[in-house]
């Protein structure tokens, strides 16, 4: 059985419980908005009113084996299930952080002040679990059929600053408009004190979840709060480009129609959220190396000299080494996929390349994106069916067998230097299509005429 049906099995079967003890229970949140937009979602949440807390326990204790990860907060869960069960509570800010609140549970708080404290409009919407009756006291519905993301409260909204953020994302994934009395008070949120963890989170749903990703940078630019999280891309608002290959505009403009493309790429690559990541960074190095000559501009090496200045942006969200050099080594080497193919490289160059790289797929697919976010007269064409082929020959190369490190030893090569050199040599001749008898004999010849 799915998972969300044996979840929605549970909660009607809690919801029966709590209605014989005198209390009431809705479905909230994002499983009501998505069921509404007809929209495949995968948690499901509900909320129990009108009982105590122990009576609640007393229930869930009979349904199942009860976890809580925020039992103080009025949260349950129910093992081998993926349902979250919720009390209403009210909270009270005491600073200026995303976690500086006092939460105090209120099952008696009623449902249009426990909806009131939800972000927007469009997720403040319940449905009473055995009835199926939508409770709607903000308007949810209606801005849903617009597509419009607006605040519930003026007076809470603003005292959580990852609201900001939620609304970016939510634009993008699901391509709503947004109040402008929502974005007025977001110009005026500070969202410095975030924590990376929740950044990254609300940035990683807007990569992963969304057709047009763009949106959820677009809209921090347009309320002024790219920094200081995504401060690097700043520089990339109004930096000119040569028209002849960019007559899309600046390079922000080219980086926006880059990760839009790679959105619709990143599922042919070996690490989605990498790519994405890799798309977003592609052209920061423009920003220290564009210069105009004459009436030509030109950004030399500015995929090298982005490195630093992409380490910097992902740094502030993650130390995980492996998708840090993941999106490193796409960004450095973006450029030489249409490069070779343009020049119709031989397969010597192409297979170098793709060996430069963990995911050789990523680099073809970031090549693509690179030129669908362009236009220009001379755009080159979109190479991806010529590298796909030399992808293959790379990939056929790689699998036939090659000269080991106990291959050369077995053949006097002593441990150490000489034997990473004389592995080095070998593996360039691996490259090029040597097979691995001729490629042991000239790399033990090379290693007797450098002893």
């Amino acid at each position: 059985m799915p998972e969300q049906n044996k979840d929605m099995m549970l909660a009607e079967k809690i919801a029966e419980q709590v209605s014989a003890v005198g209390g009431r229970v809705y479905y909230v949140g994002g499983c009501v908005r998505d069921a509404l937009l007809g929209v495949e979602g995968k948690d499901i949440d509900i909320e129990v009113h009108g009982i105590s807390p122990a009576s609640l326990e007393e229930i869930l204790d009979k349904t199942g084996m009860r976890t809580s990860f925020g039992e103080s907060f009025g949260i349950y869960a129910i093992k081998g299930h993926s349902l979250d069960i919720a009390m209403p509570r009210k909270e009270k800010l005491h600073g200026r952080g995303h976690r500086d609140f006092d939460v105090f549970v209120d099952p008696f708080i009623g449902v249009e002040s426990a909806a009131k404290r939800r972000d927007f409009t469009v997720n403040a919407i319940m449905r009473d679990v055995l009835t199926g009756e939508i409770i709607d006291p903000f308007g949810g519905a209606k801005d849903l059929e617009k597509g419009i993301l607006r605040h519930v409260s003026d007076d809470s909204f603003g005292e959580d600053p990852l609201r900001v953020l939620r609304l970016c994302q939510f634009a993008a994934r699901f391509g709503f408009s947004v109040a402008d009395e929502t974005l007025d008070i977001c110009k005026k949120m500070d969202i410095s004190t975030l924590s990376r963890e929740r950044v990254e989170g609300e940035m990683k749903k807007a990569l992963l979840k969304s057709e047009k990703p763009s949106v959820f940078f677009e809209l921090l630019r347009k309320i002024g709060k790219l920094s200081p999280w995504f401060g690097e891309l700043l520089p990339l608002i109004g930096l000119e480009q040569d028209a002849r290959y960019h007559m899309e505009g600046d390079v922000w403009t080219h980086t926006m129609m880059v990760l839009d493309a790679a959105a619709e790429l990143k599922d042919n690559t070996e690490n989605p959220y990498g790519f994405m990541l890799a798309a977003l960074c592609h052209d920061l190095g423009k920003a220290v190396c564009t210069v105009r000559e004459g009436e030509r501009v030109h950004s030399y090496g500015h995929d090298v000299k982005g490195i630093p200045i992409a380490r910097r942006l992902l740094h502030r969200f993650t130390d995980e080494r492996k998708l840090i050099r993941y999106v490193l080594e796409i960004t450095e080497h973006h450029m030489k996929p249409n490069v070779l193919a343009s020049n119709r490289s031989a397969i010597k160059k192409t297979n170098k390349m793709f060996d430069c790289v963990s995911d050789p797929m990523a680099l073809i697919m970031i090549a693509a994106a690179d030129v669908r976010g362009q236009r220009g007269i001379g755009v080159s064409a979109d190479h991806t069916d010529f590298l796909l082929d030399r992808l293959e020959v790379y990939r056929k190369y790689m699998a036939e067998p090659y000269v080991t490190g106990k291959d050369l030893l077995a053949a006097g090569v002593p441990e150490g230097e000489q034997l990473k050199s004389m592995l080095e040599y070998a593996h360039k001749l691996r490259l090029a299509g040597v097979d691995k008898d001729s490629a042991l004999m000239q790399t033990l010849r090379f290693y007797k005429s450098n002893k």
